[in-house]
């Protein structure tokens, strides 16, 4: 009997022990809560999908081989044709499988750089030289962080650390990637008209290190929402335009047409896809300037 009551007073011990550890752990991140991501981990769209989603009429994938699948084995050719596959990477990809890119159908890449003042991609160099070496036409991006530095700081940076431009034919303007802050406000605390004066600070920089306009990755949500949908850069600087749907959608203000559609981001190992609004030819004519 006395057992008994000890094992009955010992079961009692552990439950209340239990529950009373439950009570002062924390509780834990609900999975709607997605922690953000370490400085210099951010990539082309991170803000994107998280912010503007896809499309529900999207029903396209990429396989890990590059290849594309929409249900019917193949892209709809009203958004196909007249234009020119390409691939962005960041450090997530790692070493990346141009062949395989190029076997269907990739022709121009650009590979993650620099991200604010600090961070350079550790496989920028084996990303940017394999898809030259391929016969790809190449460049690379930036992506800013306008809560951390000065834009012209981090337009050197970028030119410093593999941004720059060479007259080669096969080397298009580096690419500043301004999208929703993954890291936390929006607009990185910036107002519409300081959030304009970084950018046309970095931009400026750039063309004088390079003597090439940078081209504006973006979608136009976070561009409406950011800068006041300005329109003063539309002249200038090609437009990358983010949305994951079946069409580009509404451009930002100040450009008619856009220049590269990033149409998914789903692209796991070999990256997201993209695609170049013109023909090859016309993409060589931008990347000789």
């Amino acid at each position: 009997m006395d057992s008994v009551r000890s094992d009955i007073h010992l079961t009692a011990t552990g439950v209340l022990t239990g529950l009373l550890l439950s009570l002062s752990a924390p509780a834990a991140r609900p999975a709607s809560d997605p922690v953000p991501p370490v400085r210099g981990r951010a990539y082309m769209g991170i803000g994107v999908l998280a912010h503007d989603g896809r499309d529900s009429t999207d029903d396209e994938t990429t396989a890990d081989d590059g290849t594309r699948d929409d249900g019917t084995g193949d892209a709809a050719p009203d958004t196909r044709t007249g234009q020119t596959e390409g691939v962005d990477v960041s450090g997530h990809q790692r070493v990346v499988a141009w062949q395989t890119l190029w076997d269907n159908g990739t022709r121009w890449a650009y590979s993650k750089a620099t991200e604010g003042t600090s961070y350079k991609n550790p496989y920028f160099a084996r990303q940017y030289n394999g898809s030259y070496a391929m016969g790809i036409i190449h460049g690379a991006y930036h992506f800013a962080t306008p809560d951390t530095s000065r834009g012209a700081a981090q337009a050197d940076h970028f030119v410093d650390h593999g941004g720059g431009w060479s007259e080669d034919a096969r080397t298009l303007p580096g690419a500043l990637d301004i999208e929703w802050n993954p890291y936390g406000d929006a607009c990185y605390g910036k107002s519409k008209s300081a959030m304009i004066r970084w950018i046309r600070a970095f931009l400026k920089r750039y063309k004088a290190r390079t003597g090439r306009n940078a081209v504006i990755y973006t979608s136009t949500t976070w561009w409406t929402r950011c800068t006041g949908d300005y329109t003063g850069f539309g002249a200038t600087n090609p437009l990358w335009i983010a949305r994951y749907g079946p069409t580009p959608g509404p451009l930002p203000s100040g450009w008619s047409s856009y220049t590269m559609w990033q149409y998914t981001s789903s692209g796991k190992t070999v990256g997201d896809h993209d695609r170049f609004n013109g023909t090859p030819s016309a993409l060589r004519d931008l990347a000789t300037g």
